[in-house]
């Protein structure tokens, strides 16, 4: 069986010959730039069907959005028909990382502890994109709190072992503690 990587949600139409545009995802433009097989379904759970992406572009001044021409889509109706499906690649398909490089889906879930005491903080429940990612992180009261995802308050990263120690500057989580 396949997993499935949601990479963009289709968000609206784009000229009449069938262009849709994409709400990105993902942090590799190529999945929307180059030609290939792409998946599609309506929500995250249904069963994808397979669909060609011809061709895409980024829209100029705007970084996560791209519009792209998906095979046998060549009228206005049948791309608004498209509108609010999900755009999936196969998780056989994601894209080798450098060394401290990770990818989100990887990082949810994983148990954040505090390096010093050995206490677990809470789980990583998003990634918040920025300047430098937050993690959100969430503590067994349902309370959260956003970390800084960079190495000197995130030193140790084990994705197999599904935890992250952190040495957070004081007054971060010093509540938790």
């Amino acid at each position: 069986m396949n997993e499935w990587i949601v990479i963009g949600k289709i968000v609206s139409t784009q000229g009449l010959k069938g262009e849709v545009r994409v709400l990105s995802y993902s942090d590799f433009p190529e999945r929307f730039e180059r030609a290939g097989k792409r998946w599609i379904a309506k929500f995250e759970t249904a069963t994808p069907e397979p669909i060609d992406l011809i061709r895409g572009r980024n829209v100029p001044g705007k970084i996560s959005l791209y519009v792209v021409k998906l095979g046998g889509i060549d009228t206005c109706d049948a791309a608004e028909a498209l509108r609010g499906n999900l755009l999936m690649v196969q998780e056989s398909d994601r894209p080798k990382l450098s060394t401290n490089e990770y990818h989100v889906t990887d990082l949810i879930g994983c148990k954040v502890i505090h390096q010093a005491t050995g206490k677990n903080i809470g789980v990583i429940t998003d990634v918040l994109p920025g300047g430098n990612d937050l993690l959100e992180v969430q503590n067994e009261n349902q309370e959260t709190v956003l970390i800084p995802f960079v190495e000197a308050i995130a030193p140790v990263v084990n994705i197999e072992q599904q935890y992250i120690e952190i040495t957070p500057p004081n007054g971060l989580v010093d509540h938790w503690l």
